[in-house]
């Protein structure tokens, strides 16, 4: 049986990029993390949310363009759950929509990580919202 590590991964959905857009609960978490895990979706004006003391690792992928493989984003928060709280895992949209959600919180239980998912609002809703 794995031990059961001391802190909490939140996997987060930034929405369809507008930081006014987030969950009241997206923005709680963003603001007091002490651990911040992003892509390459996430726009610069919700990565000003974050504290000046929280740790923020880019881990965007793009089409062939792959920073940080998925296996070493998995274990990149494995690590950073031992030494953290409060680790925010940050994506773009929702973290089950395209996001690679489902496998990360996988892995993450099957480490003994305490997983919480806070869904984003989807592109989707936001762009007909946005049209009226």
């Amino acid at each position: 049986m794995n031990e059961v590590l001391p802190g909490t991964v939140y996997l987060v959905g930034a929405g369809p990029g507008d930081p006014d857009l987030l969950t009241v609960k997206a923005q709680r978490l963003i603001r007091q993390c002490e651990a911040l895990v992003y892509d390459s979706l996430v726009p610069n004006e919700i990565l000003d949310l974050v504290q000046t003391s929280c740790k923020t690792i880019f881990v965007g992928k793009r089409r062939n363009q792959h920073s940080v493989p998925q296996s070493e984003t998995n274990e990149l928060l494995v690590e950073l759950v031992k030494s953290c709280k409060s680790v925010v895992r940050l994506k773009g949209g929702d973290p089950f929509v395209f996001g690679r959600g489902g496998e990360e919180a996988a892995f993450l239980s099957s480490r003994g990580v305490s997983v919480q998912v806070v869904p984003g609002v989807t592109s989707g809703i936001a762009a007909a919202a946005y049209m009226g």
